[in-house]
């Protein structure tokens, strides 16, 4: 570490934007393999159940290119926490990866998963192939979408505050606003190959979407229930 002034200040400023840095990296790179693991899951166990593919290839590359892109930038933007210094010292011989992130990131992703699959059972039974791959696909996107502000703290997003990163607040309208043009217009829906939903479909899809708000709420409550509240204690200098 090279100081450029006298200041020894400087050196904890440095300390911190590098644990900010690092927590940033993290969330990102959680977020990006937990959705993919979230459309391996839907694709692969679709096919075990010996289920039409629920998703089709330009689908996914959609989601992959267009959806995913935008709130995983802005959960490397994500400001930083005021407890960041407060912490541990982090073991310098750990994985990225480790004090249990790979044991999160496949049970969000098989969450993600199971609720595409639900979604597209649910259309496909009701209404046939082509609305539950829209429904499908749509859900998709708005699980992915929605899960990003999950992965922003262990603690409750209410708590966080929902609208302290505003990059993810844009993330996700614009990734909204471009699901909706790409099932809303006619000549963009059949490259897609999706079809309109009439206003009960929107409604099922839209309530699928949104239950990973509510099973990562009640997963953190129960931790924080079970392993009690993490205090950082601010150490008097």
């Amino acid at each position: 570490m090279i100081l450029t002034d006298d200041n020894f200040v400087t050196i904890v400023e440095a300390v911190k934007t590098g644990r900010h840095i690092y927590e940033n990296i993290k969330k990102a790179i959680h977020f990006l393999i937990a959705t993919n693991v979230g459309e391996i899951v839907a694709i692969f166990v679709g096919l075990l159940l010996g289920l039409e593919t629920p998703l089709l290839a330009i689908q996914l590359l959609w989601i992959n290119l267009v959806t995913d892109s935008f709130p995983a930038i802005a959960l490397g933007l994500e400001p930083m926490d005021k407890e960041i210094m407060n912490r541990k010292p982090k073991d310098a011989k750990k994985s990225l990866f480790a004090d249990g992130l790979w044991g999160k990131i496949f049970v969000e992703g098989t969450m993600i998963g199971a609720l595409t699959l639900f979604a597209f059972s649910l259309g496909n039974n009701l209404y046939g192939l082509e609305v539950g791959r829209t429904m499908a696909f749509i859900s998709l996107s708005m699980l992915e979408l929605i899960h990003s502000f999950n992965i922003r703290s262990e603690k409750s997003l209410f708590k966080v505050g929902l609208f302290k990163n505003m990059y993810l607040i844009g993330a996700f309208l614009l990734g909204t606003l471009l699901q909706v043009a790409v099932v809303a217009i006619p000549q963009i829906a059949k490259i897609f190959n999706v079809v309109a939903l009439n206003n009960t479909q929107w409604l099922y899809t839209i309530a699928i979407s949104v239950l990973p708000i509510i099973i990562m709420e009640l997963q953190k409550k129960l931790n924080e229930i079970k392993f009690g509240k993490v205090i950082y204690k601010t150490e008097t200098r």
